[in-house]
């Protein structure tokens, strides 16, 4: 990006919504994962099986994933700033029960789990209000920027199973609540609803929007990547565990490395598809992450081979997101609260499927590879699909630019 470009996009916009945008994200994503990262020392506790604890890490994934419908409804009703905040209250309320209360059964556990994924459906409220500050030429790395927040799956993976140990997984829970009012202070300073928000329409609308034959595209191309991304996250503590023999500790950083790198490369994948086009870099990972996960699906002996691995299929997921939603605005104008939504649960369902399906293919084969190689067959599937739309997209995405501005396809 030149200097010009870069002052362009910083005067474009609302940086502090922006930056509202990322840390909610960020807060919310952290406690939506928090299940699995505790996942060997709770399922320890209550004398879980692998399938049980499968079920235990990918709820939350589920519940935040159908979620975000609602919560792009909301956002198109009464504004972003409104939803967030509402959003954060409830998940605040959750975390403190838990803390106060204390988790003794499993089905309690379960609960829990439905309740942080209101902090998952954060993504059909941060997205929207990051898009709507911003003009066509920037919203790959506006989005890319505000759906980085997804790092915080890092700051979870690293210190959950640490505090666990140090103050038991209550005072974990203790810990997330006083975090997250934090957040909900510095956001409700911070953001603002974008000047060009639409009057609410009636609810029957909303819907209209999945009579459009791109919104199940992109929720396709999105469950998988975005699925795959946030899956691992909540998963691999507990792989890294199982195959490996690692402390819950070490575990999670390994986890936290995975992530990372899945996270804080969302804005290159971003830039390059503003640069390159998103269908271009789309495909392209695609292929490297169905490749990486055949590898995988094999078994690897050793873990740091494997560690390596799994770095690649996080990279080319977070980078996907990135391309993903450099794609989105270009077809969605007002819809795009609720479109985001759709996107965003498909992407929730996708997690839910890699966590759980990793879960019972440890349960029923011994192994987790069928798991991955499934997933692999999925994001070759994606590939495919993009093949037929592309230059359909191509010619009615550049034609439907706003005041002229390049969107690169």
């Amino acid at each position: 990006m030149s200097v010009s470009r870069d002052k362009s996009f910083l005067k474009a916009g609302h940086f502090p919504s922006l930056l509202a945008a990322f840390l909610y994200f960020d807060m919310s994503f952290m406690i939506w994962v928090l299940l699995g990262p505790l996942a060997v020392q709770i399922g320890k506790l209550l004398h879980l099986d692998p399938a049980q604890k499968g079920l235990m890490i990918a709820l939350p994934v589920l519940s935040g994933a159908l979620l975000r419908i609602v919560a792009g409804f909301a956002v198109d009703q009464f504004g972003a700033r409104a939803t967030a905040i509402v959003a954060q209250i409830i998940v605040i309320l959750g975390l403190g029960f838990a803390w106060l209360h204390g988790m003794t059964s499993y089905h309690e556990v379960l609960a829990l789990g439905l309740v942080l994924g209101v902090g998952g459906a954060s993504f059909a409220i941060a997205l929207p209000l990051a898009s709507r500050w911003y003009p066509p030429e920037h919203q790959g790395t506006a989005l890319g920027i505000a759906g980085a927040g997804n790092i915080g799956t890092v700051v979870t993976a690293l210190a959950a199973p640490s505090l666990a140990i140090a103050i038991g997984i209550g005072g974990v829970f203790g810990v997330a609540a006083i975090l997250m009012i934090l957040t909900l202070i510095g956001f409700a300073v911070l953001a603002k609803n974008p000047p060009a928000y639409k009057f609410p329409q009636p609810l029957g609308k909303y819907f209209d929007v999945l009579k459009i034959a791109d919104t199940w595209w992109f929720m396709g191309f999105y469950g998988v990547t975005f699925g795959g991304f946030v899956g691992l996250s909540a998963a691999l503590t507990l792989y890294f565990h199982t195959v490996y023999g690692l402390t819950p500790v070490h575990a999670g950083f390994a986890t936290a490395a995975c992530a990372f790198v899945g996270g804080s490369i969302r804005p290159f994948g971003g830039y390059l598809a503003d640069r390159l086009g998103g269908v271009r870099v789309l495909s392209a990972l695609y292929l490297l992450a169905a490749a990486a996960l055949i590898v995988l699906s094999m078994g690897i002996g050793s873990f740091w081979p494997a560690l390596a691995v799994f770095i690649v299929v996080m990279a080319a997921f977070g980078m996907g997101d990135g391309a993903v939603f450099q794609l989105i605005p270009a077809r969605f104008g007002r819809e795009i609260g609720t479109a985001t939504g759709f996107v965003g649960m498909a992407g929730g369902v996708g997690g839910f499927y890699l966590a759980s399906s990793l879960g019972f293919s440890k349960q029923l084969t011994g192994s987790y590879g069928a798991g991955f190689l499934i997933f692999a067959g999925l994001a070759l599937l994606a590939f495919g699909g993009l093949s037929i739309v592309k230059h359909r997209w191509r010619a009615d995405f550049t034609a439907a630019a706003i005041d002229g501005a390049t969107v690169r396809v």
